[in-house]
């Protein structure tokens, strides 16, 4: 009998690509890869996973490919930038699928905020722009500060707190000259420009229609949005978990989702929970490992199954905490070593160390999550533990960068 195969479009860069192959299997069906550089993701060599090179940036070729493998039961991505097309194609082969219309608006800032609006939902005041001028007479009429960001994007990429005019014409410059973060996905050309949201930040973890939890989040210095860690559960009272959580689900609904994974991240402001994007796909920032050392609940798993057509409901298995927190470039240059991971896997509640960046990579400094070059992940009893032992855990690590020649 010949085994199901799951299709895979392109993946992620920081490793849950080769977690959604390993669930795969685990589920009996054979994954399958489709990329233009299969040879960019080490783990396909590493696990022998079944490839196919194709442009994953042509619906029509992408679909084609699924035909040629034959018996698939699911198409789906660990990648931001292929969620709306595998929701395209897999709706086309009559598999399941979220709403690729609803994944498209999520994804698209300006989007968005028109639809959450629209339903009734706070929102800040916003627009858009395509040059520095543009942005700047929207800052004017909204009020400094406001926070600039490309209308499609993730990870922190390109986003800015700015102050006044300088600081806008700076950010705006800034993305639209920036280097992608992924492949096959567009030049910026247009900017969101919108009132800062005061307060704490949070992610909040859905599957389907149903919060699997509430995530605090580590930001590091402004003006850049850069995550530098995640705390789960969220050290939050229960009315305002209830508040942040029922917000995301509005949200999701307001917008058309509901099916598989989602990712709303929320500020608690002085006047309540608002939210800051949608991102309709799976936390990113290894938060799954994370959510999985605290509850037992394996989303990544969940995801797999769900696209696949497989009944599925997360269901935890244990009430603990987890913390990760990142270790970050502080310059650009060539990454000769990272000291102290043994030591920092000796320290009390970490359950996993390991590298983002790779001993001879030229990093170069981007204020946002291509900065990372490690993580530490801890568990404990009770959330302070947790991360009181994740920050030590990090401090054990060192990173040794060599500036390029010449920078002083």
């Amino acid at each position: 009998m010949a085994t199901e195969s799951l299709i895979l479009v392109e993946s992620n860069t920081t490793g849950s690509g080769r977690l959604f192959c390993a669930a795969a299997r685990r589920l009996g069906l054979r994954p399958v890869l489709l990329s233009r550089v299969p040879g960019r993701y080490p783990y396909v060599e590493w696990d022998a996973v079944d490839h196919v090179m194709v442009d994953t940036g042509d619906f029509d070729a992408v679909r084609t490919a699924c035909a040629r493998v034959g018996d698939v039961v699911g198409v789906t991505s660990s990648s931001e930038y292929f969620i709306a097309r595998t929701a395209a194609v897999a709706r086309s082969l009559g598999l399941p699928h979220p709403v690729p219309e609803a994944v498209a608006t999520a994804q698209n800032k300006n989007a968005l905020r028109r639809r959450l609006r629209e339903a009734g939902l706070p929102v800040p005041d916003f627009g858009t722009a395509q040059t520095p001028d543009a942005a700047v007479e929207i800052s004017e009429r909204i009020g400094f500060p406001v926070v600039v960001k490309p209308v499609v994007g993730s990870g922190s990429v390109g986003v800015r707190l700015c102050a006044n005019e300088v600081d806008v014409k700076t950010a705006v410059a800034a993305v639209l000259d920036a280097e992608l973060a992924a492949p096959n996905a567009p030049q910026p050309i247009t900017v969101l420009v919108e009132g800062y949201l005061d307060g704490p930040e949070f992610s909040v973890e859905t599957f389907d229609d149903r919060v699997v939890g509430v995530t605090a989040k580590h930001l590091g210095p402004a003006p850049y949005f850069v995550e530098t860690g995640h705390d789960f559960p969220a050290p939050l009272t229960a009315s305002d978990k209830a508040a942040i959580g029922d917000v995301a689900v509005h949200a999701l609904r307001a917008v058309g989702l509901g099916w598989g994974a989602a990712h709303t991240e929320v500020r608690l402001t002085s006047a309540g929970p608002r939210i800051v994007e949608i991102n309709p796909r799976l936390a990113g920032g290894m938060i799954p490992q994370v959510v999985a050392e605290a509850t037992g609940v394996d989303l990544i798993s969940c995801v797999v199954a769900r696209a696949a057509g497989r009944a599925v409901a997360p269901q935890a298995t244990h009430h603990r905490a987890a913390s990760i927190r990142f270790v970050l470039a502080d310059r650009s240059g060539m990454l000769t070593a990272i000291h102290g991971v043994e030591q920092a896997q000796r320290c009390p509640g970490v359950v996993a160390v390991g590298a983002v960046g790779a001993v001879g990579e030229h990093l170069e400094i981007r204020r946002s999550f291509r900065d990372r070059i490690a993580y530490v992940i801890t568990v404990a009893d009770n959330g302070e533990s947790a991360a009181t032992a994740a920050d030590a855990g990090a401090r054990m690590i060192a990173a040794e960068i060599v500036p390029p020649p010449g920078s002083g």
